[in-house]
């Protein structure tokens, strides 16, 4: 009785070995595909959170400064001309593009 009783103690120790391998392995395996999706991304010159959220910080406060600026030329404008049309009036159309002047040949250095 004493020999079935030692196999099934050599069959245990067996399996929790095999356990602890494969949960090793698999451990490893994880952080392999971790490492190899870190290089991936890193290849694909993605930007960090830290990076994104500061420029997205700054763009939101050169929009205040842009939208702060606009109303002071508005206000500005108006004081200078109280008796200007609506502001749509105020400002000219953008000329399009095939109405522009045309640029200037580049010119020649003088040898």
């Amino acid at each position: 009785m004493q020999s079935e009783n030692r196999f099934f103690d050599d069959l245990a120790k067996m399996v929790n070995g095999i356990a602890g391998t494969v949960a090793g392995a698999g451990r490893e395996a994880e952080a392999a595909m971790r490492d190899r999706a870190k290089e991936f991304v890193g290849r694909m010159d993605f930007v960090s959170r830290e990076e994104f959220e500061a420029v997205k910080q700054m763009a939101a406060t050169a929009r205040a400064e842009a939208e702060a600026l606009k109303a002071r030329l508005d206000k500005l404008e108006g004081a200078a001309n109280p008796a200007a049309t609506p502001k749509a009036a105020t400002r000219p159309a953008a000329k399009p593009a095939a109405q522009a002047a045309p640029k200037a040949a580049p010119r020649k250095p003088k040898a």
